[in-house]
């Protein structure tokens, strides 16, 4: 039987405990294979001047270390906060099984870890980004997906 208290508490946890040993920002993650945590991630933005190392990502990285595979199907996440959206496109590229989380993102932004301008950047047309982007060597690029398309031993994911 599992925990699943028990589990998110020890998300929460590792938010409280890795933001005061000064790594990163207050988030925490866990994941759970067979009732069992098999990784634990924290935000170590800070330390790692790298912004993708949230809690989330970190645990799943981890976990799929763990386990040799790149998706966690069989397993569940549980995260300290509810995931922004980078953190949530990689939750769908691992596709856990169930993701519980604590705090709402409503919650983050009050706490001054606001994300809806990103969620807002997403709808907006390329070229009205706060970041300009510009789409240029489509037709070289697309060499690569030609290739990948005629790969005989090709694994999808």
């Amino acid at each position: 039987m599992e925990n699943k208290e028990a589990f998110m508490r020890a998300a929460i946890q590792l938010s409280v405990d890795k933001m005061k040993e000064g790594l990163g920002g207050p988030f925490g993650a866990v994941v759970v294979q067979n009732g069992v945590i098999i990784a634990r991630g924290f935000n170590n933005v800070l330390s790692s001047n790298d912004p993708t190392a949230h809690a989330e990502v970190d645990a799943i990285r981890k976990a799929c270390a763990v386990l040799g595979t790149y998706q966690l199907t069989d397993c569940d996440l549980y995260t300290s906060c509810e995931p922004c959206p980078m953190c949530l496109g990689a939750i769908y590229w691992a596709r856990p099984r169930q993701v519980y989380f604590a705090n709402t993102k409503q919650d983050a932004a009050t706490a001054g870890f606001d994300d809806q301008f990103i969620y807002d950047e997403i709808a907006i047309p390329l070229t009205q980004r706060s970041i300009p982007m510009q789409q240029m060597l489509r037709q070289e690029a697309q060499v690569a997906f030609q290739e990948w398309q005629k790969k005989m031993d090709r694994r999808e994911y």
